[in-house]
């Protein structure tokens, strides 16, 4: 496998971090010479991050206990934090690596540095940095539509999960988007959610042995969708009602800001108080509370 790679996309403005699995767009916007020296320190955090996490993937892989000993790595340690706060449920610390990741190449990237506004994106789970006044738009996977994050909001991560995604699945979402103080935050909390949107026993749907599908997967012997059958309206509402109680429950923990979560053309949001995150376009999904 190549070492870590760096180099700038072909429009000049945005990054692109390469490594193995791990595969980051990363843009900053401000004054062009703090964006050069940004992109620098990302680029040399980039360099090591996937050698700590294969070092320590022993443990990163185990479901997460409340005595599960302290990594050592500051990307791994961001994890397993991200994961236990959702204990006693079942989850590992791998959860949170796509946003934990975004979350530490961000925080290199600004240190010292004077940005207007930037994101780490990893596929989909993406951490931002915003000043007073900055506002970062996002598009909504799985629906036509777009996320609208303000300075104010306290929202720094995003995360998208589901049965169709780059992860295997528990459940049956077509995609659940999460938005939440931090990246690594966002990503768990998005495959929890997906992992609750589901129909135990429906014939339509067609699970196997995550182990079967990868041998080295920190679900072992644990069905993971593979195939999602037609569903009939009342159908998809009843699995989205599933994951849409877990959602509000850690919404009310402080957990997540807001979910909005996609399953065959239905959709259920769940908004912070204080007003609407997620902007959902024309018909493309039946909303219900």
């Amino acid at each position: 496998m190549r070492g870590a790679q760096a180099a700038l996309l072909a429009d000049g403005r945005r990054l692109h971090l390469h490594h193995g699995p791990i595969d980051l767009i990363v843009e900053a916007f401000g004054d062009s010479e703090e964006v050069a020296s940004a992109y620098r320190q990302a680029a040399a955090r980039f360099e090591t991050i996937l050698e700590e996490l294969v070092a320590e993937l022993p443990l990163l892989r185990r479901a997460l206990a409340a005595d599960t000993p302290e990594p050592a790595g500051e990307v791994a340690r961001a994890m397993l934090a991200a994961g236990k706060a959702h204990l006693p449920c079942f989850v590992t610390a791998m959860a949170a690596v796509a946003g934990a990741v975004a979350d530490e190449i961000l925080a290199a990237m600004i240190a010292g540095r004077t940005l207007a506004r930037a994101y780490v994106n990893n596929g989909g789970d993406a951490a931002f940095h915003l000043t007073p006044g900055a506002r970062m738009e996002a598009a909504i996977a799985g629906a036509a539509g777009h996320i609208s994050i303000a300075f104010e909001d306290q929202v720094r991560g995003m995360a998208t999960s589901g049965w169709r995604g780059r992860s295997h699945s528990l459940g049956i979402a077509d995609s659940v988007t999460v938005l939440a103080r931090t990246a690594a935050e966002a990503d768990v909390a998005a495959t929890l959610i997906a992992n609750a949107v589901d129909l135990p026993g429906h014939p339509g749907i067609e699970r196997a042995p995550a182990s079967c599908l990868d041998p080295d997967s920190d679900l072992g012997e644990r069905l993971v969708t593979t195939a999602v059958g037609r569903l009939a309206t009342a159908e998809a509402r009843e699995a989205l009602a599933s994951g849409l109680a877990g959602a509000r429950a850690m919404r009310e923990q402080g957990l997540i800001a807001a979910a909005a979560l996609f399953l065959a053309g239905e959709a259920a949001m769940v908004e912070p108080a204080s007003g609407r995150l997620f902007a959902i376009e024309g018909d493309a999904a039946r909303l219900h509370a």
